[in-house]
């Protein structure tokens, strides 16, 4: 029941707190939307003061002089006297500080506070995020274990090379999966594959057709479970909807959306041969890479140098030889996948069971299904990591091992080119030796020549072997003197061989009096520099020897994941930034409760449905929620605020009562709308948007935002027409005029 207390006194919006209240959530909106970074200046002495004291309190290693000629040098070489920070203003800050300003200047308090995570009038932030987050790892270890991926490789060879049907069978793949595990792991894996899909086909101009298909599809069948989508368990929790009920109630508008939306995609937003071809040439992969054992994507380093070379040769056909294979010989755990599936499917089942019997035994938090099944799941992925740890950690040594070895021969074949172009430039002169060291010198004031070696040739001429150069060209060890002196023995035999350099066994000797005061400079620069040497490789030794809590915590997560890849995957991909968003949004929504901004807007929209009836409800909720999923702090924050406004609208409603057909069509129009805007105007309209266009910015396909909006505006115009259409069918056939009763 919604509590009807003072809460709906629209006077209340007149006192300042309410109106700084209200321009609070419209900025925070804004940042959300648009976000951007605060630039911080601190002085370097407090910068490095606060960097020093936390080095000697261990927790981080000692900071690094600056260098006369560092990055933090101005234009003039000098060291700026401040550090620049940037603070960054998005989806978790910006909610954030909204509530903590509020709070200081006391437009909330601890009622606010306390209503928007304990939870109120039926909707209760805590048991919502304990859920989904529960659920979403089950969802996420199946994604790990490499089931979607090995799902849509299959769908892929069932599709062949003919366009049409590939598109159709990816198409009703997405839609049936995100139906069953939610939108999230089908962003997360299916974006990726295709990417890669597009990549390594010789005739898809441009990837758009088939990822803004899987995105729109994605969020469509996420409206019909209620496990799906976490705007799905506020709507349900706010109304005391019944899994199955809502289920039931929502799936016709969904099904008849996804099947009317397909050739509406096919034929006319994507209706072009380069989008869409009819057949599709895909590359061939080669005998010996469908041959090899696929890798464990979880385990780090486990692709070694091919991860690298695809981003360094991204384009080329070597880059699309690497994609191909991460598509066409994909990694799947079968006992995980197993596992995981039966997982899911118990929970779900006894979510259903449990939820349609709530009304007769009384309502249970429904985390206490996922939990535990979560909790079963983690152990199983640890059980799993701790049995083949010694495979995992070998495939993750080799890797690495390949990776520094690739390096290397990356930094010895870019000296072996400048070495080579150089030589060649002098070769072009015609010069000699002499003008060799010349153009060295001209080319680099500061180079200095090596010292001649010492060579020692034995009495019958026969070996030369080098040694190292005589006593006073060597620099002295750190702790040896600069006068002392090498014994003879480091540069003379017993079997009397005799010292000579090699000019004067092989060459004639070329007078270098003119250099000798020029190669003594260079030679005491030289020992300044190696001295220098030492004492930085002395203190970068001391410096990794030194256990510092940043170390360990990053030595800890290194070993965790090479132990434990699948668990420590899962826990790196939970959507951790959804908790301090959605209880801040929350928050945010309840202090327009209180300030009377909700009764205002509830005012509105009672007037509107006053005017328009059971149509215009549905019509005017669907707009609404598309529109404020844009604008108001995604689909979450939508749905938080607009489940308070038709809580509101039953309390303060004159006149009539609220008909039973013309409540529930304006609830469930707004499950399709807060559903379906996701894929509307801006990427800020989900959090699965922003996670999709990041995944897309990683495998080299940049979606700019006026192109998301241009190319999402006719696909959400025809998905919401026929799902309001279908529903106003709906609700009119199964429900009547009788009022509607809680």
């Amino acid at each position: 029941m919604v509590e009807t207390t003072g809460d709906y006194d629209t006077n209340e919006i007149k006192t300042w707190r309410s109106i700084i209240t209200l321009i609070v959530f419209c900025l925070t909106n804004i940042a959300v939307i648009f976000p951007f970074h605060i630039p911080i200046c601190l002085p370097r002495a407090v910068s490095n003061s606060i960097l020093d004291t936390l080095s000697a309190l261990r927790i981080i290693p000692p900071r690094e002089r600056t260098s006369p000629h560092g990055s933090d040098d101005d234009c003039n070489g000098k060291v700026k006297p401040y550090v620049r920070f940037n603070f960054p203003i998005n989806f978790v800050t910006a909610p954030l500080i909204a509530d903590l300003f509020l709070l200081a200047i006391l437009a909330i308090g601890r009622r606010e506070v306390h209503d928007g995570t304990i939870g109120a009038d039926s909707i209760e932030p805590i048991d919502i995020m304990a859920f989904f987050l529960s659920l979403a790892y089950i969802a996420i270890s199946i994604d790990a274990s490499g089931l979607i991926r090995y799902l849509a490789f299959r769908v892929l060879q069932w599709g062949g090379t003919v366009g049409h049907r590939l598109f159709f069978y990816l198409y009703a793949f997405f839609f049936g999966l995100a139906s069953f595990i939610g939108n999230d792991p089908i962003i997360l894996s299916g974006t990726a594959f295709l990417a890669y899909m597009t990549r390594v086909s010789s005739n898809i101009v441009h990837p758009r057709a088939w990822i803004h298909t899987q995105f729109a599809v994605a969020n469509v069948a996420s409206a019909i479970l209620v496990s799906s989508n976490p705007t799905n368990l506020v709507l349900a929790g706010a109304f005391n909807i019944t899994f199955i009920k809502y289920t039931a109630n929502i799936i016709v508008p969904v099904v008849v959306t996804g099947i009317v939306l397909f050739p509406f995609l096919l034929y006319i937003v994507f209706a072009s041969e380069p989008l869409i071809p009819v057949s599709i040439k895909m590359h061939e992969l080669p005998e010996e890479a469908k041959a090899r054992k696929p890798v464990n994507p979880n385990i780090p380093h486990a692709r070694g140098t091919a991860e690298e070379e695809e981003k360094a040769l991204a384009g080329g056909e070597e880059s699309k030889l690497l994609s191909l294979e991460e598509i066409m010989n994909p990694f799947l755990d079968k006992k995980g996948a197993a596992f995981g599936a039966v997982i899911m499917t118990a929970v779900l089942v006894t979510l259903l069971a449990l939820n349609a019997a709530s009304q007769s035994t009384g309502e249970h938090p429904v985390f206490w299904v996922t939990l535990p099944g979560a909790f079963v799941m983690f152990c199983w992925d640890v059980a799993f990591g701790w049995i083949h740890r010694h495979e995992t950690r070998e495939i993750a040594r080799n890797g690495r091992q390949e990776k520094e070895r690739a390096k290397a021969e990356r930094i010895a074949k870019k000296e072996e080119e400048e070495e080579a172009a150089r030589r060649a430039s002098l070769e072009r002169a015609g010069a000699g030796p002499e003008a060799e060291h010349a153009q060295m010198q001209s080319l680099d004031p500061d180079s200095k020549l090596p010292p001649t070696p010492t060579v020692l040739v034995s009495e019958d001429g026969d070996d030369l072997t080098n040694i190292s150069p005589p006593a006073a060209m060597l620099p002295p060890k750190p702790h040896q003197s600069p006068d002392e002196k090498i014994p003879n023995s480091a540069i003379s035999t017993p079997n009397e061989k005799y010292q000579a350099s090699p000019s004067s066994s092989s060459h004639p000797r070329h007078d270098t009096s003119g250099m000798t005061s020029e190669r003594n400079l260079d030679e005491k620069k030289r020992d300044m520099d190696l001295k220098d040497q030492e004492i930085s490789d002395e203190t970068s030794q001391k410096t990794r020897e030194r256990a510092t809590l940043k170390s360990l915590v990053l030595n800890l997560y290194n070993w965790l994941q090479v132990t434990f890849p699948t668990a420590t995957t899962v826990f790196s991909h939970l959507p951790y930034a959804l908790v301090p968003f959605a209880f801040s949004m929350f928050v945010l929504v309840q202090a327009l409760v209180t300030k009377g901004w909700v009764a205002v807007f509830a005012h509105g929209w009672d007037h509107w449905v006053n005017k328009t009836g059971t149509v215009g409800a549905v019509g005017g909720m669907a707009f609404l929620s598309v529109i404020l999923c844009n604008f108001a702090g995604t689909n979450i924050g939508t749905t938080i605020l607009l489940s308070r406004v038709i809580q509101a609208w039953q309390v303060i409603h004159k006149g009539p009562p609220i008909s039973d057909r013309t409540f529930w069509a304006t609830i469930y129009s707004m499950a399709l709308g807060v559903n379906y805007g996701a894929f509307s105007a801006a990427f800020s309209a989900s959090l699965a948007g922003l996670l999709w266009r990041d995944i897309l910015g990683r495998k080299h396909i940049r979606v700019k935002r006026l192109e998301f909006a241009r190319v999402n505006l006719p696909i959400i115009a025809i998905a919401m027409t026929v799902g309001c259409v279908v529903l106003v069918a709906e609700v009119y056939i199964i429900r009547d005029t009788t009022p509607y009763t809680s």
